[in-house]
C-alpha cells in the first residue's frame, strides 16, 4: 500500500475521480494549518487510482497476504471500520438469523450491534466475576463447555480477550472446547493486536487455535483510528462466505491512508517488533514500580488479576491503577489530570483508571505521566470524595434475554421511567463507556440492581453513550 502510495504520486497522476478534494488542491487552507497538506496528498482511491479498474495490480490483496504471513493466519482482511465492523463480519460468517452463537457477556457494544441487525439469537457465556475488585474476567474453558452442554445446536463461540483492563483468557483451552464440538471459536481481541510479535506477552489467537481474530490495530498498534484486521485459519470458517459478509457491511470507499498505516505497522513489526516491544515492556516495568511507590496508588499486577476464576493471562502494557485507598473515582481523576496536565487516558471507572504503554513511549512521556499521578496524589483535597455507586453482586448483572435482541430493538416501544423499567424488556443497549460493555441489551430483563448501579454510576459521573435518554430518566422499553 505504502509503495502503491508513493508511486502514484511520484507519476504525477492526475484524476477526474473521487475524493473530490485532489489530493489537497481543493481543501481549504484553514484546515491545512492544521492538518497539514500531506494528509491529502497520500488520501487517494483505490480503484482507478492506486489500482486500475479490475484491481489487477493485487495492491491490497498483497498487502492482506503480507499482513496474514505476519501473524500466521492463512487469510487476513484490512478494514477501515474499525473492529465494530470485523466482529460483526465474524459473526455473520458462522451464525445466521435466529441461529444460536455463544457470546462472551462481556461483549462490547458492537457484539450487541452485530446480533441486533443479523437476528443471532445470543447463548450468553458470563464472565468470572472478581468481588474484591469488582472487575469482570472473561470466561473460562468451563464456561463454554457447560453452555455448549446446554446449547449443543450452537453455531460456534465468539470469546472477548484481552479486555479493558489487560485481562485475558485461556483462548487454546477454549478453542479445544469448541472444536471438539466443530464448531468455529471467534475471539474478538481487539487489544492484542502487539501479541504475536514479542514471546513476553499472552498467546495471540491465531496461534492458540482461534478460527478467526479480529484486531484493532489503532488500539495498542500504529495505525490510524479505524484501522482493524481479521484474519482467519483452518476449514470451519469458508473464506468467501467471511469475506462477502465483510462486503455486505464494509464501505466501498476505504482509505487509502488507514490501509496504509496497516501495512505499515506490519511491516514495523515484522523487522523490529521484538525490540520495539521488549523496550517498551521494560519501560512499562519500570513505570509499575514508579506508580506503585506512590502512597494511595495500587498499580494491579498479575497476582492481582490472574488465578482460578480469574484471569489467565495478562497484557503488563496496560497499566490500571486502583484509588480506592484514596477514596476517589477514576472518572474525577481522569478528568483531573487532562485539566491540569493535559494527560490522557482511556478507561476510568468508580475506582480505576487505566494508561497504555506501546512502543511510541518513552521516558519523556512516562514521565510526564509519573508527574501526573505524584502531583494528583498532592492535591487530592482538589478532587471530592468518590460518590457511591450500587455494584451489583456476583451474578446480579446476569439478566434474563427474554427476547431475540432484533426483535427488541425494532419491535414497539415506549419511554417509561425507571421505577416503572423494572421487569419490563429494554428495547436498547446502555452501555458505561469506556469500556463500553452493556450493562444492559436489548431483549433483556431490566431489574432493580441494574437501575440502581446505572442511576448511581450516572450520578457518579459514569458516561452513558447509547441509551436514548442518556441522563436515564426514562428508559427504553419493549411496548406490551
Amino acid at each position: 500500500m505504502i509503495e502503491a502510495i508513493r508511486r502514484y504520486r511520484e507519476r504525477g497522476h492526475l484524476g477526474f475521480v473521487p475524493p473530490g478534494h485532489k489530493q489537497g488542491r481543493g481543501i481549504d487552507p484553514r484546515l491545512a494549518d492544521v492538518v497539514g497538506r500531506d494528509v491529502f496528498a497520500s488520501d487517494i482511491i483505490l480503484m482507478n487510482g492506486l489500482d486500475d479498474r479490475r484491481m489487477s495490480q493485487g495492491v491490497l490483496a498483497e498487502a492482506e497476504e503480507l499482513m496474514a504471513d505476519a501473524v500466521d493466519a492463512e487469510e487476513a482482511y484490512f478494514s477501515t471500520c474499525g473492529s465494530s465492523l470485523s466482529v460483526k463480519s465474524a459473526m455473520l460468517a458462522v451464525a445466521g438469523p435466529g441461529e444460536e452463537l455463544l457470546v462472551s457477556r462481556n461483549a462490547h457494544k458492537s457484539v450487541v450491534a452485530g446480533l441486533i441487525l443479523s437476528g443471532v439469537r445470543p447463548v450468553w457465556v458470563h464472565p468470572r466475576w472478581d468481588g474484591r475488585f469488582h472487575l469482570a474476567h472473561p470466561p473460562g474453558p468451563e464456561d463454554v463447555r457447560d453452555a455448549f452442554a446446554k446449547h449443543p445446536d450452537a453455531k460456534g463461540m465468539l470469546l472477548i480477550t484481552p479486555t479493558d483492563y489487560g485481562a485475558c483468557a485461556a483462548i487454546r483451552e477454549t478453542a479445544r472446547v469448541c472444536h471438539d464440538h466443530d464448531v468455529p471459536l471467534i475471539v474478538d481481541e481487539a487489544w492484542g493486536a502487539h501479541f504475536p510479535f514479542h514471546p513476553a506477552l499472552p498467546s495471540w489467537a491465531m496461534d492458540a487455535g482461534a478460527d478467526i481474530c479480529v484486531t484493532s490495530v489503532h488500539k495498542m498498534g500504529c495505525g490510524l483510528e479505524q484501522g482493524s484486521v481479521f484474519h482467519l485459519r483452518g476449514e470451519r470458517v469458508d473464506p468467501q462466505v467471511l469475506a462477502s459478509r465483510a462486503d455486505l457491511l464494509g464501505t466501498t470507499s476505504p482509505s487509502a491512508l488507514i490501509f496504509a498505516g496497516l501495512d505499515g505497522w506490519r511491516r514495523q513489526m515484522v523487522q523490529h517488533g521484538e525490540e520495539l516491544l521488549g523496550r517498551a515492556l521494560a519501560l512499562a516495568a519500570s513505570v509499575r514500580a514508579e506508580l506503585a511507590a506512590i502512597p494511595g496508588i495500587r498499580v494491579l499486577e498479575r497476582d492481582d488479576l490472574v488465578g482460578p476464576r480469574l484471569a489467565d493471562d495478562h497484557d503488563p502494557l496496560k497499566i490500571v491503577l486502583d484509588l480506592a485507598e484514596l477514596d476517589r473515582s477514576g472518572y474525577d481523576a481522569s478528568e483531573w489530570l487532562r485539566e491540569h496536565h493535559r494527560i490522557d487516558v482511556g478507561l476510568s471507572d468508580h475506582r480505576r483508571m487505566a494508561a497504555q504503554i506501546t512502543i511510541a513511549d518513552d521516558e519523556e512521556t512516562t514521565g510526564r505521566l509519573l508527574a501526573a499521578i505524584r502531583d494528583l496524589v498532592r492535591r487530592i483535597e482538589e478532587i471530592p470524595p468518590a460518590k457511591p455507586v450500587d455494584l451489583p453482586e456476583p451474578g446480579e448483572l446476569e439478566l434474563e434475554q427474554a427476547m431475540l435482541p432484533r426483535d427488541a430493538f425494532f419491535g414497539p416501544i415506549e419511554d417509561v421511567s425507571p421505577e416503572e423499567a423494572i421487569g419490563r424488556v429494554s428495547a436498547e443497549t446502555i452501555s458505561p463507556y469506556p469500556p463500553g460493555v452493556p450493562a444492559v441489551a436489548p431483549g433483556e430483563v431490566i431489574t432493580r440492581t441494574v437501575v440502581d448501579y446505572l442511576l448511581s454510576g450516572l450520578d457518579a459521573g459514569m458516561y452513558l453513550p447509547d441509551p436514548a435518554d442518556r441522563q436515564l430518566k426514562t428508559f427504553r422499553v419493549v411496548k406490551r
